[in-house]
């Protein structure tokens, strides 16, 4: 059972692959569970599994695969959970068609400088896309929109990963989402 009265609001995490994303989303689901709140999590590469297993990294499959999550948020949102996505989701067309969509929406960007992503690259993704061997990578051979006005910006690169959520969750209390 719920402990707090609750709003639903989507948290969309965007930004280059390893600014760290999952990173902060996961802390704060974490945090959130802790308190008693409803939250659930949907991330990129366990939605790439899941839903969108017939999908590629062309624009038009990346539009494919954000619509759906778009849907699947916008469900959660509605019924009062606190919806946290981390997405790499690179243009702001797409991200736009999300807060439309689902109406109680933060658009939070995980900015973080090219060079510290490829440094945190774990699996070595970077380095593959700069030899070529993978086509389409954001930030490397396919764009990525920042965000014109992000409803607020983590810098990774200069917050520790508690200061990152603590703005997240600072701003979820302003809006009224938590008490």
């Amino acid at each position: 059972m719920c402990e707090h009265e609750q709003k639903g609001v989507t948290v969309w995490f965007t930004g280059l692959p390893c600014s760290g994303k999952s990173a902060v989303a996961d802390r704060l689901d974490e945090i959130l569970k802790e308190r008693g709140y409803r939250a659930e999590r949907l991330d990129g590469d366990i939605i790439r599994k899941e839903l969108a297993r017939d999908l590629g990294f062309s624009k038009s499959d990346r539009f494919e695969n954000i619509r759906r999550v778009t849907f699947v948020a916008k469900l959660l949102t509605r019924n009062d959970v606190c919806v946290l996505t981390s997405f790499i989701s690179p243009y702001r067309e797409m991200r736009d068609h999300a807060r439309r969509e689902i109406g109680s929406f933060l658009e939070v960007y995980v900015k973080c400088p090219l060079e510290v992503c490829i440094r945190r690259d774990v699996r070595g993704m970077y380095k593959l896309a700069l030899e070529g061997k993978i086509k389409n990578f954001t930030g490397v051979s396919d764009p990525y929109e920042e965000p014109l006005n992000p409803d607020l910006v983590l810098e990774t690169d200069k917050e520790t990963l508690d200061q990152s959520v603590a703005k997240v969750l600072g701003r979820l209390k302003e809006l009224g989402v938590l008490e």
